[in-house]
């Protein structure tokens, strides 16, 4: 096997297989890191996954993780496991040095002079950082359609939504450009990205990775997550930036660890005897969901079974209401986190076209210009709802439906260790398809419950419905994030037996590159 095939065949390979390439000197982080910055060169033109790549600072970082591997080997001591491992980073993490965007005119070419804590620590474990990948701007929207720059599509089918926010993310795992990937979901969407594009995606409990250097969209609602190909990957890349962070005054100090050794002894007992699951009612089919959706969920659920659970059926009421409180509370925090942008502090300022150039003029001209329409469209329900008369009627109610919402979930969780649904009730549909707000808005009521609620969540693929993924979602009380994990990897084992593989393998775009 020539040296050009044998890397184009380890970039197909899990991160963890990668890291285990790297641990025994068969290849060298830069050879790795240089064969995911050829391959982006080589598809992302069609793809659209990356806003920036800089590959010379890339290449910096995988000389300095074989570095500290060979210091390693050398006095005996052990790097981080997926040291040399490269990593694709949402463009909504502020970078040192390197350009962040939110996917926003108003932050075009902005530099930050800081890192987000959780690259920090990515950089900590020397993961050589590829780029910023793409994103509806500011984390608004669930199609990538939505970003200033550029869409980005679906390796399943180049006409198709990858997802969003995270689907530049999502489509740079699923295509082979990068390994793992960090995201954000604040209402879905690291789980509905994953869901669409084969992969697998975890919304953290909400605390346990810090939002220090994130930039906010709704701040009680956003949670920086990992995405990956597998969920050992996934949780290796949990285990790096899942911690108690002083510069994030919502970090939680517990934060739950050792993901990974969860997954690898799940995987190799592939038990659930006496674990309990509760299907989610209010969640399981009905009008909207596509049938192939429901078929693929109910057969993973067999699967559930199989290996030892018991499955009964759970009831939320209030779930009904949660995603109308979700689109009151959440564009009430992006007014109040926008406001920012005022074209006088940082970012892009454009100043009247004619008559006096005062704070308000430049601030109505610099929105006006910066923001796209979807953001501007949240701005402007948020600031209505927290405005005087309003505040109490709309804001006020929907954080009481939050309330009720978080009590459905302490009520379940008496019955059930884990709560199931379909990630998504359809599969990716094509650009334009959904250009009216309120049908894109609605696809996200399996995920803002537990952005609602704070609690972890995870999406991984359990199978096709007309040759496009379908994704199952596993819901854990807060902190509990292990439970996902858990019995993730055992659904995952059991369903890659029954498929033969990886499902990104029955991807026709990339057999056919494959090929």
């Amino acid at each position: 096997m020539s040296e050009a095939r044998s890397l184009s065949a380890l970039i197909r390979a899990t991160a963890a297989e990668q890291a285990e390439a790297l641990a025994g000197g068969e290849v060298s982080s830069r050879e790795l890191t240089s064969a995911h910055l050829e391959r982006i060169s080589a598809v992302d033109g069609a793809i659209g996954a990356f806003l920036d790549v800089d590959a010379d600072k890339a290449l910096a970082d995988a000389d300095a993780a074989d570095a500290a591997r060979a210091a390693g080997r050398a006095d005996g001591g052990a790097p981080h496991e997926l040291t040399g491992v490269p990593v694709a980073v949402k463009d909504l993490f502020a970078t040192r040095g390197q350009v962040t965007t939110a996917a926003s005119r108003i932050l075009e070419g902005w530099v930050p002079p800081y890192d987000a804590t959780a690259v920090t620590a990515l950089r900590e474990a020397r993961l050589p950082i590829l780029g910023k990948t793409n994103l509806d701007e500011f984390a608004m929207g669930g199609s990538t359609e939505h970003s200033a720059f550029k869409r980005t599509a679906n390796p399943w089918d180049l006409g198709r939504i990858p997802g969003g926010s995270s689907g530049g993310s999502a489509a740079a795992v699923a295509s082979y450009e990068a390994p793992l990937a960090l995201g954000t979901d604040t209402g879905g969407s690291i789980r509905q990205p994953a869901a669409v594009t084969g992969t697998v995606g975890v919304k953290p409990t909400y605390g346990t990775v810090s939002r220090f250097g994130v930039i906010a969209m709704a701040s009680s609602l956003d949670t920086p997550g990992p995405m990956a190909r597998t969920v050992l990957d996934t949780a290796l890349l949990h285990d790096v930036v899942g911690a108690h962070d002083p510069l994030d005054s919502t970090s939680l100090d517990d934060a739950p660890r050792g993901m990974a050794a969860i997954v690898r002894a799940a995987r190799a007992g592939r038990d659930l005897t006496g674990l309990r699951v509760g299907v989610i009612s209010e969640l399981d089919g009905g009008e909207g969901y596509d049938p192939g959706v429901m078929d693929s969920f109910h057969a993973a659920l067999a699967l559930l079974e199989a290996a030892g659970a018991s499955v009964e059926t759970i009831s939320l009421p209030h779930l009904d209401y949660a995603l109308d409180a979700y689109y009151l509370i959440m564009p009430a925090e992006v007014s109040s986190n926008l406001a920012r942008y005022d074209g006088m502090r940082y970012g892009l300022r454009v100043e009247p076209a004619s008559g006096p150039v005062t704070a308000e003029t430049v601030m109505a001209a610099t929105r006006g210009a910066g923001f796209g329409d979807e953001a501007k469209r949240r701005i402007i329900l948020g600031t209505h709802v927290l405005s005087a008369g309003y505040y109490d009627a709309y804001y006020g109610s929907a954080q009481k439906v939050r309330t009720l919402v978080q009590r459905d979930f302490a009520a379940a969780w008496e019955r059930a260790d884990v709560l199931v649904s379909p990630t998504a009730p359809i599969t990716a549909y094509r650009f334009g398809e959904k250009d009216d707000p309120l049908a894109m808005y609605t696809l996200d009521v399996t995920t803002i419950p537990a952005n609602l609620a704070g609690i972890p969540g995870m999406s991984l693929p359990s199978g096709l419905s007309g040759g496009l993924p379908v994704g199952f979602q596993i819901l854990a009380p807060q902190r509990a994030d292990n439970r996902l994990y858990r019995v993730g990897a055992v659904l995952e084992a059991a369903l890659e037996e029954s498929w033969g593989g990886h499902l990104l393998a029955q991807c026709p775009e990339l057999e056919e590159e494959q090929r």
